[in-house]
């Protein structure tokens, strides 16, 4: 539980600096004002960065019969996926392919393995290392969590072209007035509804050597992005 709270907070902080004008610069977010719309670019930085830090020491401070070889495990899985190598790397790449009409699936693909897949990635290996799970199958669920992470975001495009703000909780539409590159702007709109069937085909073979009534929550995560609204 304090790993996954940890990851809350890396999410919320990684949502607070998205938001702010000088990333993608939105106003809305889960249907209320962004956090720098609210309290303002200064605080919002400063709220990122407090929550950035509590994370790592919620992680030391509240794990508690765990042995610390699998703290520590877990601490790296953390840093890995925050950096240069993870969600700031893909955000980099994002900022660098606004309105760059040579972005092909590769590159888009990369991008959301980073910028959003990673995290999803590190939730579920993270809960795989605290159990004591074998190197063979953290991999294997290192596996599944990049098919639903590339998932999440391709359903992530659909909703955006598909949906209304008020459906969203966010700016529907922003990618496309922001000139990015879309699984429906590259493959059409049916298209990516079926590189989506793919990947949730795909995460769920991924499952497929587990206990399947022990695989049932990552199995109905799975489903819950594949078929989510918002």
């Amino acid at each position: 539980m304090p790993s996954a709270c940890a990851m809350e907070m890396i999410h919320t902080m990684s949502l607070i600096h998205d938001d702010l004008p000088c990333m993608d610069n939105d106003d809305l977010r889960r249907g209320q004002p962004t956090n720098h719309k609210k309290f303002g670019e200064d605080v919002a930085v400063l709220a990122g960065d407090a929550l950035l830090s509590l994370a790592f020491e919620h992680i030391a401070r509240e794990t508690k019969g765990v042995p610390a070889d699998r703290v520590v495990r877990v601490i790296n899985e953390l840093g890995r996926t925050i950096g240069s190598r993870g969600m700031v790397g893909g955000q980099i790449m994002d900022l660098q392919s606004e309105g760059n009409k040579t972005v092909g699936l590769d590159v888009l693909k990369y991008i959301h393995l980073h910028k959003t897949g990673i995290l999803l990635e590190c939730a579920v290996v993270s809960g795989a290392i605290v159990g004591g799970a074998s190197d063979e199958d953290i991999e294997t669920l290192r596996g599944y969590a990049r098919s639903i992470g590339l998932l999440f975001q391709v359903v992530d495009d659909i909703l955006d072209v598909t949906k209304s703000s008020e459906d969203l909780g966010k700016t529907a539409g922003k990618d496309l007035i922001s000139d990015k590159a879309t699984y429906p702007k590259l493959m059409g709109l049916e298209g990516a509804r079926l590189y989506a069937d793919e990947l949730y085909r795909e995460a769920c073979e991924r499952l497929s050597k587990f206990d399947q009534a022990k695989a049932a929550p990552l199995l109905a995560l799975a489903k819950y992005i594949s078929s989510r609204q918002n």
